[in-house]
């Protein structure tokens, strides 16, 4: 006795039809043979839930069936009926993850474009206004985008006006856009002489960009609709500005954060002063208090970077770097000798706490290794 049409999916009677199809699948993937080489009691199954399917998919004949049940068609009641289009349904499973196309040409548009641009610091932290010129492919004046000289088309030979075409091994069907007529599934017949029937050539177009101020490395600015032409009766593509910064000889960005290297006199740093320190909008005074050491930071706060995703500037942050001088006159170097010899003996170490700390290590290093 057979199993009834609608336990053997494992739906109820008031199933619909995007419920039949998804039971399907799941039956279809769990018993088909190529999934159970060898095994008679999968092979059978797969068979019940095709017949079962067949069924339940055609309106006509789920209408008998619910009627007179295996009766309606044991008694030759149901007659031919068109069944399931069971390639389609793999087509839908595996079309759907490798992109196949379901809505032919609406689901289409054109393509993205994307272009670097380069600028300096400044002109990143600050904002500017670039005009840039973009290759692309544009609609065809001549035939508006249609690729025929006459607008007289024929059906796609290659997918036969379904505008799809299907790849199958075994189980696995994957579904794509027809590669010669482009999902349209018509062919033309006369191809425009301007454009050799694609529908788009390819122009430069001059843009306006505004860049806005605080973006960064890898940030990129939409344009909509300044990508490449879709086919006819599709919207175009967008533009995708991408920004790279250049380096610069002063400053390096970390966020909202500048860093700069602030070099300083052996005087300066020793006896204390008040230097210029550059930013990026214009020269501030920094105060350096006496025996300031190389490596110290120095934070001038709101004179870093407003990025375009925070409210407040950043900081810069000046570390110090206390330059050795060079190119001495005699009278320098007799003023240096002097100076140096008043670190001698015990009382030098009180004057150099780096040097001192780092000599006692040295000593304490080598005690360990000879003992």
């Amino acid at each position: 006795m057979k199993r009834d049409y609608y336990e053997i999916l494992g739906v109820a009677k008031s199933a619909g039809d995007d419920e039949l199809k998804k039971a399907y699948r799941r039956c279809a993937m769990k018993y088909h043979p190529d999934r159970n080489p060898g095994d008679a009691s999968a092979e059978a199954a797969f068979k019940e839930c095709k017949e079962a399917y067949e069924v339940l998919a055609d309106p006509a004949r789920r209408r008998m069936y619910d009627q007179h049940g295996h009766a309606a068609f044991e008694q030759g009641m149901g007659g031919g009926g068109g069944g399931a289009d069971f390639g389609d349904i793999f087509g839908d499973i595996f079309g759907d993850i490798f992109g196949g196309a379901r809505g032919r040409q609406q689901a289409r548009r054109g393509a993205d474009l994307r272009y670097v641009i380069e600028l300096d610091l400044q002109d990143a932290v600050f904002g500017v206004e670039r005009t840039i010129q973009v290759p692309r492919l544009v609609s065809c004046e001549g035939c508006k985008g249609s690729g025929s000289e006459d607008g007289k088309t024929d059906t796609c030979p290659t997918c036969r006006g379904h505008g799809r075409v299907r790849m199958q091994q075994g189980i696995f069907a994957v579904q794509q856009v027809c590669p010669a007529c482009g999902g349209s599934g018509r062919h033309i017949v006369n191809p425009c002489k301007d454009c050799d029937g694609h529908g788009r050539v390819e122009r430069e177009k001059t843009l306006q960009v505004k860049i806005p101020a605080g973006v960064d490395n890898g940030d990129r600015i939409r344009l909509a609709g300044e990508g490449e032409a879709g086919p006819a009766g599709t919207q175009p593509g967008d533009l995708y500005v991408e920004v790279r910064v250049r380096e610069h000889a002063i400053f390096q960005r970390d966020g909202d954060d500048l860093y700069c290297e602030l070099p300083i006199r052996l005087s300066q740093a020793a006896l204390g002063a008040q230097i210029e320190v550059p930013t990026l909008d214009g020269m501030v005074e920094l105060k350096i208090p006496a025996e300031t050491q190389t490596g110290k930071l120095f934070r001038l706060r709101g004179k870093g970077v407003k990025s375009v995703r925070s409210h407040a500037p950043g900081d810069l942050m000046c570390r110090v770097v206390v330059e050795t001088p060079v190119n001495l006159t005699r009278r320098q170097r007799e003023l240096l000798a002097d100076f140096e010899a008043t670190f001698e003996g015990e009382k030098g170490a009180a004057h150099s706490p780096r040097s001192s700390t780092f000599l006692d290590g040295v000593k304490a290093f080598w005690s360990r290794m000879t003992s």
